[in-house]
């Protein structure tokens, strides 16, 4: 992901945090054997509102996910270790997704870290972030192959990325609800290997104010296809759309090359964005 100095950071919208005061759990490994409550999955399109968790539970050490993992809407947030909010590289997530799992049913609270992370494939079903930490999900699996799901749920208050795609395959987002970000999704730019990596945004609502809702690299083949896209309060038309850049893996600041719809790496027509 792009790297930046960590202060000062000119676009920060927080101000301090009070940090959670409850002591940490410890170790909090999950297999496929975790309680499993369908009943409370978002099954059509992006929610209205916000929804209202059914307990807190602190996290001190990152939480190793296999198989499926239902949260049973409680609100997660990080202490200790875990207690950071800010932007600063390398920090650990919340959530660690093995090659194959499913994360469903939580909230993130604040502190959030850095989120969750898909070591490959992975599937999240009905996961909100209160408040997006350096990211709210990343994406890591190196196979062209994989498949990352992110259906229903929702994030706000990201300062920079949501959803940070660095590894190689496709990433589907569909009914999430985007509030107060700053990109919701962007292919690594500047990562030491790259790959080719292909979006999915359908049937998503979003809420500015907001900087960019895609960005891809074309100079490795990137595409990003949009439909079912909702603005709300942005009549002026400053969220992009879809952002090309040139990619490198030598730590720069990638090239903008424009954005817009081109029929070619970012693919949707008009008719596919609509504004209230």
């Amino acid at each position: 992901m792009t790297a930046r100095p960590e202060q000062p950071v000119s676009h920060r919208r927080r101000t301090t945090r009070r940090r959670a005061l409850v002591a940490g759990v410890s170790a909090l490994g999950i297999t496929g054997a975790a309680i499993v409550t369908t009943s409370m999955l978002s099954t059509a399109g992006a929610a209205s509102s916000w929804p209202s968790d059914t307990g807190s539970k602190p996290v001190s050490k990152t939480v190793p996910v296999s198989g499926t993992y239902d949260g049973g809407m409680k609100k997660f947030y990080g202490t200790g270790a875990l207690g950071g909010d800010g932007q600063d590289e390398g920090q650990d997530p919340v959530f660690e997704l093995a090659d194959g799992a499913t994360l469903k049913n939580v909230i993130i609270g604040t502190p959030a870290a850095d989120g969750v992370h898909c070591k490959g494939s992975c599937t999240l079903q009905n996961v909100w972030w209160l408040d997006v930490g350096e990211d709210a999900a990343s994406f890591k699996g190196k196979s062209s192959s994989a498949q990352y799901k992110v259906i229903g749920g929702g994030a706000k208050k990201a300062d920079d990325k949501v959803l940070q795609f660095n590894g190689a395959g496709t990433l589907t987002v569909s009914g999430f609800r985007v509030e107060d970000f700053g990109k919701l999704v962007r292919s690594c730019g500047n990562c030491k290997t790259q790959y080719k990596r292909t979006i999915v945004l359908k049937d998503i609502d979003v809420v500015a104010p907001g900087k960019s809702l895609v960005g891809i690299n074309t100079n490795y083949g990137d595409t990003a296809t949009l439909s079912q896209i909702r603005i709300q309060g942005d009549s002026k038309k400053k969220i992009k759309t879809c952002t090309r850049y040139q990619g490198n893996n030598t730590g720069k600041e990638p090239k903008d090359l424009g954005s817009g719809a081109d029929g070619k790496y970012c693919k949707f027509s008009s008719s596919d964005i609509t504004y209230n």
